[in-house]
């Protein structure tokens, strides 16, 4: 019985310790099997991409394609976009920049207006954009490329991010997101950036919730031992 007992201790304290952290974890797991991560990301609202390839005979000499600096760059990118082919230059020294394909225009750093007709190019919505923020700090719903511009879409709360140097969609953050998201920081116990699973204070913490069950599966035969014993005195002989 001293083990019973020493176990029920372990049990109950521990338990009682770890108890708010594990209906987080409960209520959090139970969240993330519901809703298909394809939703939260917001997948099921970009519009398919084009498949149009591009004739790269009309594109203009890229051998004079400078940067501010008249730097050459280190990598180009040509890609379609709804405003027609573009190159997506990168230079070893400052951000990078966005050219037209055919012409070598520059187009980058993209306005709120630009930046607005790509967010509603990127999805099914057709619902207009209520509001086009420039967002120049990492945050903890948005950690891409900066400076970006955040187009607001009333449907589910949706947040389109465009960067401002690429024309680039870098991000999607919807309500179902954000509810996601503080359930994450919650289930892993990183409040502060949501990312990190392996520090200290959960790992401590599971390892109790461990022992608080290995203690709980000990005491199990002890219950139903004593269980057994309480009815057979109750039934008269």
């Amino acid at each position: 019985m001293q083990l019973a007992r020493m176990a029920s201790w372990v049990h109950k304290w521990l338990a009682l310790l770890v108890g708010v952290q594990v209906v987080f974890w409960v209520v959090s797991g139970l969240f993330f099997t519901l809703f298909p991560i394809e939703q939260i990301r917001s997948e099921n609202l970009i519009r398919p991409a084009q498949t149009q390839p591009i004739d790269t005979a009309t594109l203009a000499s890229l051998t004079s394609l400078r940067g501010d600096q008249n730097e050459l760059p280190t990598k180009l990118t040509i890609e379609r976009r709804l405003s027609g082919p573009v190159i997506v230059a990168e230079f070893s020294d400052g951000p990078p920049a966005l050219y037209a394909a055919l012409t070598l225009e520059r187009l980058s750093p993209l306005s709120a207006t630009q930046a607005s007709a790509v967010a509603r190019a990127h999805v099914t919505l057709a619902s207009e954009p209520t509001d086009v923020t420039l967002v120049t700090e990492a945050s903890a719903e948005y950690r891409g490329a900066l400076p970006a511009w955040r187009v607001q879409f009333p449907d589910g709360g949706l947040s389109v991010y465009v960067a401002q140097n690429t024309g680039a969609v870098t991000a999607r953050r919807s309500d179902l997101w954000r509810i996601y998201d503080t359930l994450w920081a919650l289930h892993i116990m990183d409040w502060e950036n949501h990312e990190d699973f392996n520090h200290p204070l959960i790992i401590v913490v599971t390892a109790i919730t461990l022992l608080s069950v290995i203690a709980g599966i000990v005491l199990i035969p002890y219950r139903i031992r004593f269980r057994t014993r309480r009815q057979a005195k109750a039934i008269p002989g």
